[in-house]
């Protein structure tokens, strides 16, 4: 028979173990959470869309798409913007709800003075809810957004991510926007009714100066795809089927299964997909002149998935020869540890004038 002693002992180190997992659940919410400050700029820059087809943007950091901020859901955020162009800017942090912070939405004459040319503002907001965000200028959106590339991603990851979140093996962002030629070397002008859009880009590239995307069978990929410009664009998986399982962030009761998805101005859809049918397979925009350069076919939005099952080595396909580019769709910065991280991949060239 053991002795009162070692039952007291044995009792109080159960007791021990139930207090700590109390202590445990009974953890505010606010340890998840971080604060993470970031500095920023605003740079005049040309970038190159396709050939020689190049534009004057407006650029965060300097580069097309923005600076991935992958952030926490509850984070605290701090943003220090410098305004490097000659002309008035804010950012608008798209999809953030700014509870108790509404005066850094970002929106002039709503909620702030635009920030002018050598001037800093400082933005502080909590990260919720989650999901796929993004931000963009809100001077002029109709020229600084659609034409001048001031658009970038902002991921909140969730506390409680769901089952098929966790089912994702690579994730990929695609930032589906529209240009109009006719303004490109023009700063403050353009953005106006009869502007006829001539080039569209995924991360402001057209193809074939778009990336493949490179899979092996049995992965399940993430495409995060964004409305960042003017246009609709109706986004055309081969080959499989895809799982539309958030709109703007958020989850959707009943998943959709398709494979075409509709991408409207300011939308962002989460398109979940099993690579269950090794292949060369085409993603590309059904809306058919969106698949142009100008005035000549096969270009703008289209890219390829890859299996490395089946190789590159067939002399029918475009990009055999092609030279790989990682991080083309921030797949590589998304696997790194939460920040701002910046792309060489997207840096434009700096204009001084």
């Amino acid at each position: 028979m053991r002795n009162s002693n070692s039952i007291f002992s044995h009792y109080r180190f159960i007791i021990s173990i139930v207090i700590g997992l109390y202590a445990l659940v009974m953890i505010p919410a606010t340890s998840w959470a971080e604060k993470r400050e970031f500095d920023m700029s605003i740079e005049d820059t040309r970038i190159v869309l396709v050939g020689k087809r190049d534009f004057h943007t407006f650029a965060f950091n300097g580069q097309v798409p923005a600076p991935l901020i992958h952030v926490k859901e509850g984070d605290d955020v701090v943003v220090n913007v410098t305004n490097m162009t000659t002309l008035p800017h804010t950012i608008h942090w798209h999809g953030m709800l700014q509870r108790g912070t509404w005066q850094n939405d970002g929106v002039p004459h709503a909620t702030q003075h635009a920030i002018e040319p050598g001037d800093t503002f400082t933005y502080k907001f909590k990260a919720e809810p989650s999901g796929t965000m993004w931000y963009h200028c809100h001077v002029n959106v109709n020229e600084h957004v659609t034409m001048r590339g001031m658009w970038g991603p902002l991921i909140v990851e969730p506390k409680n991510p769901l089952p098929i979140e966790k089912t994702v093996t690579k994730e990929y962002i695609m930032m589906l926007s529209d240009w109009v030629s006719a303004w490109a070397n023009k700063p403050g002008e353009g953005g106006i009714p009869g502007d006829v859009f001539d080039y569209y880009t995924i991360n402001a590239k057209s193809f074939p100066e778009t990336q493949p995307i490179r899979v092996k069978k049995g992965d399940v990929i993430r495409l995060r795809i964004f409305g960042a410009g003017d246009q609709v664009h109706s986004i055309h998986t081969h080959g499989h089927i895809s799982n539309i399982v958030f709109k703007d962030g958020f989850p959707l009761e009943s998943p959709i299964k398709a494979d075409t998805v509709l991408i409207g101005p300011g939308e962002r859809y989460d398109v979940i997909i099993n690579m269950d049918n090794p292949g060369l397979w085409m993603i590309h925009d059904h809306v058919d002149t969106h698949t142009t350069n100008g005035d000549k076919p096969d270009g703008g939005i289209m890219t390829t998935i890859e299996y490395e099952e089946v190789g590159l080595d067939h002399d029918f396909y475009v990009w055999k020869d092609k030279k790989f580019v990682p991080d083309f769709y921030y797949e590589e910065s998304l696997k790194k540890d939460f920040g701002m991280h910046n792309s060489k991949v997207f840096k434009g060239e700096l204009i001084e004038e």
